[in-house]
């Protein structure tokens, strides 16, 4: 009979010690969140559901999940009332598939609305930020304090199905005056790549897609009524935005139609690519398409240090504005619009023609 060298059982024993004791970042099971004190322990499983619960005013309902879990939620989930910045829901991991099978988060708007959004007033708090990729899906969100989704990363992410509901704050309120009692309500800011965002329904009171940053971006098939409709921006220094595609949706009883807007005195950016399909738009009230670099002016001094490429409507994109509204304006500063530009697939009609500076 041999003898096992020494130094062999020591390899062997640290081995084994070493497997005993690396803990997996996630386990194959299923955790229940009730509470905010419930959240510690459910993201270690790689499947959680959610059941109904008011998330506390001051706190934020934050998941940091491990790669590949599955989100059920099983309930409506409530936000309490407090005078902070947010956000009341934070989602991170990678490959996440969020199922929000039709359950409404309330964001408990009213209690905050006075006409002034982020711009002044009482703080209030942005809703969600949503940085993981995989898919986010079937979810209503109810009276938004603020700036309801914003999307973050570049791995790949489907928004799909989802409800957004600030319809409430189209009237006034004792603190508004004869003002929208909601404003400044995005429906969803993205500064990601990767995102697909379709199949959705948009009542607010600002834009209803706000594009910042970001490549490969696809909105599709959504409904915006009441805001300030579909916006590339506004750009701001050192961003980068390329091929976007604005395809299928409605636009209808709002401010603005489809914007390009980057701020006058915005320097070391570039959007390229940005491309409309299908679109209708009807009921707009100032803008049926605006493409401004004057930004926040509104047709005003237009700046240079944003280049601007390749701005195509393909096909089918229809626009109705009100009589008083304006059909298209163009504000380029002098050689910041270039390559390749399209109006061909779009047809405007009702209000005024606008002026077109574009060199």
């Amino acid at each position: 009979m041999h003898s096992t060298p020494s130094s062999l059982l020591f390899a062997t024993f640290l081995a084994l010690t070493v497997s005993a004791t690396a803990s997996p970042a996630s386990k194959r099971c299923t955790g229940t969140i009730a509470s905010l004190d419930d959240v510690a322990a459910a993201i270690k499983c790689t499947t959680i559901n959610i059941s109904s619960f008011t998330v506390p005013g001051g706190s934020t309902f934050d998941l940091e999940l491990a790669s590949g879990t599955t989100v059920n939620l099983l309930g409506d989930i409530t936000f309490g009332v407090s005078n902070w910045a947010g956000p009341l829901f934070q989602i991170a991991g990678t490959n996440v598939v969020f199922n929000g099978n039709g359950h409404t988060f309330n964001g408990n708007g009213p209690s905050y609305w006075d006409g002034q959004g982020g711009n002044g007033g009482v703080t209030k708090p942005k809703f969600m930020k949503v940085k993981n990729s995989g898919t986010f899906t079937n979810l209503k969100i109810l009276n938004s304090p603020v700036h309801v989704f914003s999307v973050g990363g570049t791995g790949g992410l489907t928004i799909s199905s989802i409800t957004i509901d600030d319809s409430a704050g189209d009237a006034p309120n004792a603190a508004s005056g004869s003002d929208p009692a909601g404003h400044n309500t995005d429906g969803f800011d993205v500064s990601a790549s990767n995102v697909i965002i379709k199949d959705s329904v948009i009542m607010n009171q600002d834009d209803c897609l706000a594009i910042n940053s970001g490549s490969n971006i696809t909105f599709q098939n959504n409904k915006c009524s009441g805001g300030h409709g579909i916006s590339v921006g506004s750009i701001s220094s050192d961003v980068t935005v390329s091929d976007v595609y604005i395809i299928g949706n409605t636009v209808t009883d709002s401010d603005n139609g489809l914007r390009i807007k980057t701020k006058s005195d915005a320097t070391g950016a570039t959007v390229s690519g940005v491309y409309y399909t299908g679109n209708t738009l009807s009921t707009i009230h100032e803008y049926g398409v605006l493409i401004d670099q004057s930004y926040p002016d509104t047709l005003g001094t237009p700046g240079t240090g944003v280049i601007l490429s390749d701005v195509q409507f393909i096909s089918g994109n229809t626009v109705s504005v009100d009589s008083s509204a304006t059909r298209v304006a163009v504000n380029c500063g002098s050689g910041s619009c270039t390559g390749t530009w399209n109006w061909s697939g779009l047809t405007a009609t009702g209000g005024k023609a606008g002026t077109i500076n574009y060199s």
